[in-house]
């Protein structure tokens, strides 16, 4: 993980198209230069994960 140098009003958040919409275990993700940033997309004045780019490929690539 990374220190994060964004606040999260100044991120643009996205959620997974696959999400139900209806609240359930969603997550948000904002994507910047080298970095990307998750929270939880019930709470999204909680607090965030930052991954590196090749931490967070590594991730996905595991997850799918």
């Amino acid at each position: 993980m990374s220190t994060d140098e964004f606040t999260t009003g100044e991120l643009s958040w996205f959620k997974s198209s696959y999400s139900d919409g209806e609240g359930g275990d969603c997550l948000e993700i904002a994507a910047c230069p080298g970095t990307v940033h998750v929270r939880d997309s019930k709470v999204t004045f909680g607090p965030t994960l930052s991954f590196g780019a090749d931490a967070w490929s590594s991730f996905v690539e595991f997850a799918v």
